[in-house]
């Protein structure tokens, strides 16, 4: 029987904690004894899950941020470092769809923001808190992906490509930190019931998906101290890690 995960005295940053997968991750770390330093656009939502991690005596700390704002990116890892010297846990969560369109019929401004959001903040955010994941004994980061990545389905041409170029900075990062404590992966939710998933597929039937609420508990065991590999997608869904698949 594997033992519950500990984090007593570990530091988590989640992004996109204020609903769905992000949500329930950020709860199931705090649960765990992480302080979670939770990260979101919506402070209704981010009120919610403060109240909620408090109530199963857990700490959150609440950050309302916009990850278009680069520079509150930025400060972020500043205040962190401020106030406990080290991260040892990055989630990078937050994500937006865009359309599902033919992508000669994507506006400009449409395909700006899914970049902005999904790849450049993730890259930000990567930047930011870098120096002090190294300098946690065991730090963990789980970047968010997609099969859209590898699948290119039509239609999803933004998102996919968005997804293909976060897991790509994930595995460079994974390669330029293997020789340190710092392990780098990412996770590949799967359909799960999300308002992502709604949007995207608004036909399909949501009480046929797992809750997020599952593939959180799937996904944290990624920031175990006891983690050794690094480099790898974690499909959620099947609750097992895969080797990138290479170009033939």
């Amino acid at each position: 029987m594997t033992p519950p995960l500990d984090l007593t005295g570990r530091v988590a940053v989640v992004t996109g904690a204020s609903r769905g997968i992000g949500y329930f991750i950020a709860k199931e770390l705090a649960a765990a004894g992480a302080h979670v330093v939770a990260v979101a656009r919506t402070v209704g939502g981010l009120e919610e899950l403060d109240d909620q991690i408090k109530a199963a005596g857990g700490q959150a700390t609440l950050v309302p941020l916009d990850l278009a704002d680069m520079a509150g990116i930025d400060r972020l890892g500043g205040a962190i470092h401020e106030r406990w010297g080290k991260l040892d846990i990055l989630v990078a969560n937050a994500g937006v769809l865009g359309v599902i369109s033919p992508i000669g019929h994507v506006e400009a401004k449409t395909f700006e923001k899914v970049m902005t959001i999904n790849v450049t903040s993730t890259w930000r955010l990567i930047r930011s808190v870098d120096p002090l994941l190294r300098l946690s004994d065991a730090g963990r980061a789980i970047i968010l992906s997609s099969n859209a990545a590898h699948s290119a389905r039509a239609f999803w041409a933004p998102y996919a490509a968005s997804k293909a170029a976060v897991e790509t900075m994930m595995r460079s990062w994974a390669h330029e930190t293997q020789s340190l404590p710092l392990r780098v992966n990412a996770a590949d939710p799967g359909a799960t019931r999300t308002a992502m998933r709604a949007q995207a597929v608004p036909g399909e039937d949501p009480e046929t998906l797992p809750h997020p609420s599952e593939i959180a508990k799937r996904i944290v065991p990624l920031a175990s101290p006891e983690l050794k590999e690094t480099g790898l997608i974690f499909q959620a869904k099947h609750n097992r890690f895969v080797a990138y698949r290479q170009p033939e």
